[in-house]
């Protein structure tokens, strides 16, 4: 049998208990503490309004899974690229640090480092800006670091200036199937490809530094891509220079077959202009122009073309490199001559039915040094004679763009 307590003395102790709980709630601290930024910058980006500005305070800020943004018009800025870190080392869910579907984007002053997949993407988006953002894996080159630092694909109006790219798997700045794009005065380094231009049209390429990559500039246009027929790229005022690290590409990546110690390879690509680069040291080659089917490769995509034509390389700077010739066709040729790779190895694989003319020309008073592979079947057939290339070419408009982009 349950006793019951009078109700004079359930009154006295409910309000002895109400009373030693207004104490405790009157020293204790507040119990909602304030969220921290890693916490809210999502919610920011996902309530985000066009024209709002997100900033990203000083500190590092650790995620555990991707962040996305998929309103236009939102500006990122953070306190500095050494300042504002946005850290994935802990990343447990999503394949990229910060994806981006949003026209009239800013991304500047800040750092992604150590994402599971790519760093930055932006996918499908127009008036692109990404302004002093370094991507990194502070682990330094590894196979499983993810494949792309800075990455738009199939984006129109890109600029990419004053960026930094190390440690990445595939490409460091890697820009694919877009078109009217920038790259100025930006870093790559210890990544498989410092910078790529891939199957994109009308992109200038300047006043970057590429060095300790596997390959320095990549100007490719690959098969079995939605958008193909990569064309109208100049490189110039860039500083290409040893870039002899080891590929640490996984496994089946195309990027995997680029040599170390390359400085600059043109794949299939049409309407080139390389000019006023410096290259130095690059131990495979500085400069390759080649076409896909190199070396009997099989193409299997009907609606792909695979011969550059129209590559104009003149008024560049060389010092040393080739010392390590690492293509296939450029190791067969070294085992049998013993030289280093000239300043330009040219494929020699021409078009069917094209009269062979102005593929490659180096300018009416070049005097670097020259190979012609001739397809790289057979080592003994190769020409060094340049006399062919001595020719120009229409110079390439510049890029410019009609939007405003405010530092």
């Amino acid at each position: 049998m349950i006793a019951i307590k009078p109700i004079s003395k359930l009154l006295t102790l409910c309000t002895l208990s109400i009373a030693l709980a207004a104490c405790d709630d009157a020293n204790s601290p507040e119990p909602m503490q304030s969220l921290s930024f890693a916490d809210s910058f999502q919610t920011q980006l996902i309530q985000a309004q066009p024209g709002d500005v997100i900033e990203v305070p000083a500190g590092i800020h650790e995620f555990t899974r991707s962040l996305s943004l998929t309103v236009p018009g939102v500006t990122i800025k953070g306190a500095g690229m050494d300042s504002s870190i946005l850290s994935f080392k802990n990343q447990a869910q999503g394949a990229e640090g910060l994806l981006v579907s949003a026209d009239d984007f800013v991304i500047q002053d800040l750092a992604i480092e150590d994402t599971v997949g790519d760093a930055l993407k932006i996918n499908q988006s127009t008036n692109v800006t990404i302004r002093r953002v370094r991507t990194e894996w502070t682990r330094g080159a590894h196979t499983e670091n993810g494949a792309y630092g800075i990455y738009p694909v199939q984006t129109k109006n890109v600029l990419i200036e004053g960026s930094v790219a190390i440690g990445a798997s595939d490409a460091g700045i890697y820009v694919g199937q877009s078109s009217q794009i920038i790259v100025r005065n930006s870093r790559a380094e210890f990544n498989v490809a410092g910078i790529e231009i891939e199957n994109s049209t009308f992109a200038d390429v300047y006043d970057n530094v590429a060095t300790n990559n596997t390959g320095g500039i990549l100007v490719f246009d690959l098969p079995n891509l939605p958008v193909q027929g990569g064309q109208a790229t100049r490189v110039f005022d860039n500083e290409i220079y040893e870039n002899n690290t080891e590929n640490f590409a996984p496994e089946g990546n195309i990027v995997g077959n680029v040599p170390p110690g390359t400085g600059l390879l043109i794949l299939a690509n049409d309407n080139i202009e390389v000019f006023e680069n410096n290259f130095r040291d690059n131990k495979s080659v500085n400069i390759m122009v080649y076409s896909f089917a190199l070396g009997g490769r099989t193409i299997k995509d009907p609606e792909y073309d695979p011969y550059p034509e129209q590559i104009y390389i003149h008024d560049n700077n060389y010092e040393g490199g080739g010392t390590v010739p690492g293509h296939t066709a450029l190791k067969a040729w070294h085992a049998i001559s013993g030289l280093n790779s000239p300043d330009i190895v040219w494929g020699g694989l021409v078009k069917p039915g094209s009269d062979g003319e102005n593929i490659i020309c180096l300018g009416e008073a070049s005097n670097e040094s020259f190979m012609d592979l001739k397809g790289g079947l057979d080592p003994n057939d190769i020409s060094y004679d340049i006399t062919p290339h001595k020719c120009n070419l229409p110079r390439l408009q510049s890029i410019s763009f009609d939007f405003p982009r405010d530092d």
